[in-house]
């Protein structure tokens, strides 16, 4: 079937029947008895089981399965896939990461009559990386793909501040990797994350909205909107943190929102910061972690007359920086050793490493937040690496016909 295939037999199907037309080709290609499609859900805790190969329907009761201590759990962890022979003794299952660019999207698990040889493993991990493009390209023509995610139904706050965060929570380039996670409180408190990559830079943004619930989305969509678009118009960190602020001025009704913003160079390495009114960074940096007491500006909105100073943060390749909201520090986490639990992770992946930390903090708090809990968290390799093998088909074919852990 190939990559090729995937792509273009997808293409050609409806977008809600996209999962269902690969399902069948790899039916017929590998004599699969099942194929399924399992996403992760938003708080990156569980996978929703979209279908297997003709019985995707859109209307039927999600099928939640928690990753705790599961095989999906160590395939999204470790990002290699697996085999695992079934009790009946006839079937095998295997378990493929559908993930682009360190974003994991889910899981494609098959049912197999035997155990694949290295020629069927390159089909299954080319089709997971069509897959995760398939995805991708279509969760902007159906809700499928959100309905699947959602293992609960999000109020209108969560709703709009969903819609506020990057549509993949993580990315891997050359010189950094991202990821960020957010867990909203049970009223919902107007947390947001943003990064972008252009070609010179990687920018990043963590705000802090005023209030609850909708009003609080509300001002938030105000300033990440502000942000953005300056940001994409070109505007430098001032001018970017002083629209911010205008925008709360001019329509954030005596409300505030506090934020940092980050810009680095990809060239050389260099950074600027932006601080209004947040808690200070960490950096884990040679097993030691630090926090960067950078100079505090007023929250954006703030009706007072001052400027936002633009200031450097001391970033080396090998280090990682965590950039987070004053929910990580409410008064329920007072158990989290939040530096202690930032090196204790570092040598994972940032995807995990934020999920972990956010999971620690929603424990803490017996799973009701009385704020947002946010965390971005960035690793830099530095400026020397400009390039990365970016193609995850082609990593999970090498592993899987290498060496692919049987269960």
């Amino acid at each position: 079937m190939g990559l090729a295939g995937a792509l273009a037999a997808a293409e050609a199907a409806p977008p809600v029947e996209s999962l269902d037309v690969v399902a069948r080709m790899l039916r017929q290609s590998l004599d699969a008895t099942r194929v399924s499609f399992l996403i992760t859900d938003f708080t990156g805790t569980s996978v929703v089981r979209l279908g297997a190969a003709y019985d995707v329907e859109t209307d039927e009761p999600v099928r939640r399965v928690d990753l705790t201590g599961t095989l999906y759990d160590e395939v999204i962890r470790t990002q290699r896939p697996v085999t695992r022979p079934e009790a009946d003794g006839n079937t095998v299952r295997v378990i493929a990461p559908v993930t682009n660019r360190g974003d994991a999207i889910g899981l494609l698990e098959l049912f197999l009559p035997s155990a694949p040889d290295g020629a069927a493993m390159r089909e299954i991990g080319e089709t997971a990386h069509a897959l995760a493009y398939i995805v991708i390209a279509n969760r902007s023509y159906t809700d499928v793909y959100q309905w699947g995610r959602r293992t609960k139904p999000l109020s209108l706050a969560a709703e709009i501040q969903h819609r506020l965060l990057p549509s993949s929570l993580a990315c891997e380039a050359a010189q950094f990797t991202v990821a960020g996670s957010l867990e909203p409180a049970d009223h919902v408190g107007g947390d947001t994350f943003d990064y972008v990559i252009d070609r010179d830079t990687v920018q990043l943004s963590v705000t802090d909205a005023m209030g609850h619930d909708v009003d609080a989305s509300l001002l938030a969509s105000l300033a990440v909107g502000a942000l953005r678009g300056a940001r994409r118009v070109g505007a430098d960190l001032a001018e970017q943190a002083r629209q911010a602020h205008q925008a709360m001025l001019d329509h954030g009704r005596q409300a505030y929102v506090t934020g940092q913003l980050l810009r680095i160079s990809l060239r050389d390495g260099g950074s600027e910061f932006v601080n209004a009114g947040h808690p200070w960074p960490l950096r884990l940096r040679d097993g030691r972690v630090e926090q960067l007491g950078v100079e505090i500006d007023m929250p954006f909105g703030i009706p007072f007359p001052h400027h936002y100073r633009v200031q450097r943060l001391d970033l080396r390749p090998g280090d990682r920086l965590v950039m987070f909201t004053d929910g990580m520090l409410e008064r329920g986490t007072g158990d989290v050793d939040l530096e202690d639990l930032i090196l204790r992770t570092g040598d994972l992946h940032p995807r995990e490493a934020a999920r972990a930390v956010i999971a620690k903090v929603i424990a803490a708090n017996d799973g009701h937040l009385p704020d947002d809990a946010t965390i971005m968290c960035l690793d830099w390799h530095g400026t020397r690496h400009s390039r990365r093998q970016a193609d995850t088909g082609a990593q999970l074919a090498d592993a899987s016909a290498s060496s692919v852990p049987t269960i």
